[in-house]
C-alpha cells in the first residue's frame, strides 16, 4: 500500500545521552555543546506507533490521464527480544492493525479495515493473515545500524525509503552536523532493464528546540540514470522528511516524510507519471517500567 509490553518507544526503545545546556527566557534549551546522541535497548521494551500513508499516482498516455489515491492507516508494534553485552538489540516487528482505501478514476473505491468480519477483497487477501505475527527479526547497534535482518514473513520494500531505524551520528555532534546512510536499490521494469542504483540519506541536525532535536532528511540518487522508464520506478523511494527526536528520553515522537516527483517520457514521448507521497508516524504509548526493573 502495524499493544505494548512495557516502555514503548518510537521505532525502538531508546536513550540519548545529552550535554544539557542552558535555558533562555522563552525556557527553549540552547546546546552548549556537542551533544551524544546513543541507543539504550532493554529486553521487553517495546513501541507502538501510529503509520499514515497517503499517496496519489497521475498516469498520462496518448492524452488519456488516469490517477490512483491511495490511503494506509496502520498502528506497528517493534518489540525488544534481547540485548547482548555489547548493547546490541534483536528486535520483532508486527503490525497489530490496518486500514486501506484504493480510489481510480476507472475503477472506483476499496476500502477494507482488519477490525471488518468482512473478507479482503482482491489483492488484499494476504494481509489478514500478517498481522499479530512477528514479519522480520533484526539486530541492532547502539547507533542504530542493522546488524542483521531476517524476514520472517514476505514483505513488499518500503515506499517510503524507511530504515528499521533512524540511524544516529557516530560520537558528539552539534547543530548542523550531518551523517549519511547509503543504499543499494535493484530496479527493473517489465520486459526491460534491470539496474542495481546507488543512493544516500542525508541526515543533519537542525535545531534543538525545547529539548527535542530536529532532524532533516533528503535522499540523492548517485547513480546516473538515463532511463526514463528505470527513473519512474524510482519515485517512490526518492524522500526527504523531518524526524523529532525528545532528546532527554531518547525517542523519536515524530517521522515525516514525502515525495513529489514527476518523469516525462517513461511510456512514449507524451507520457508522464507524477507521484506524491506522504507519511507520517508518531508515538502512541510510553508505557515504562517500575523503577528497578
Amino acid at each position: 500500500m502495524p499493544s505494548p509490553t512495557r516502555r514503548g518507544l518510537i521505532g525502538i526503545g531508546l536513550l540519548a545521552c545529552v550535554c544539557a545546556g542552558p535555558r533562555t527566557a522563552s525556557g527553549i534549551d540552547l546546546p552548549a555543546g556537542p551533544v551524544t546522541l546513543e541507543y539504550r535497548f532493554h529486553p521487553d521494551e517495546a513501541v507502538v506507533m501510529t503509520v499514515a500513508h497517503r499517496a496519489r499516482t497521475e498516469t498520462t498516455i496518448s492524452g488519456t490521464t488516469q490517477s490512483t489515491d491511495t490511503a494506509t492507516d496502520s498502528r506497528k508494534r517493534w518489540r525488544v527480544v534481547s540485548v547482548d553485552d555489547e548493547g546490541r538489540a534483536t528486535i520483532e516487528h508486527s503490525v497489530d492493525h490496518v486500514t486501506m482505501t484504493s480510489r481510480s478514476s476507472d475503477r472506483g473505491e476499496v476500502r477494507w479495515s482488519s477490525d471488518s468480519d468482512a473478507p479482503p477483497p482482491p489483492g488484499y487477501e494476504a494481509v489478514r493473515g500478517s498481522l499479530g505475527v512477528p514479519l522480520s527479526r533484526v539486530v541492532i547497534d547502539r547507533a542504530g545500524r542493522v546488524v542483521s535482518r531476517v524476514d520472517l514473513q514476505p514483505t513488499p520494500p518500503s515506499a517510503s525509503g524507511d530504515l528499521m531505524v533512524v540511524p544516529l551520528p557516530d560520537g558528539a555532534v552539534e547543530i548542523g552536523a550531518e551523517w549519511s546512510v547509503p543504499q543499494e536499490i535493484v530496479v527493473e521494469v517489465s520486459g526491460g532493464p534491470r539496474r542495481s542504483v546507488r543512493t544516500r540519506l542525508r541526515y543533519r541536525l537542525e535545531s534543538v528546540r525545547e529539548n527535542v532535536a530536529v532532524i532533516g532528511i533528503d535522499t540523492t540518487v548517485l547513480t546516473p540514470i538515463d532511463d526514463p522508464r528505470l527513473e519512474s520506478r524510482l519515485l517512490e523511494r526518492i524522500w526527504n522528511g523531518e524526524i523529532e527526536f525528545d532528546i532527554p528520553s531518547g525517542r523519536v515522537i515524530r517521522r515525516s516524510t514525502g515525495i513529489d516527483r514527476r518523469v516525462v517520457g517513461f511510456s512514449g514521448q507524451e507520457s508522464s507519471v507524477r507521484y506524491r507521497s506522504t507519511l507520517e508516524e508518531n508515538l502512541v504509548t510510553d508505557d515504562l517500567p517500575p523503577p528497578g526493573e
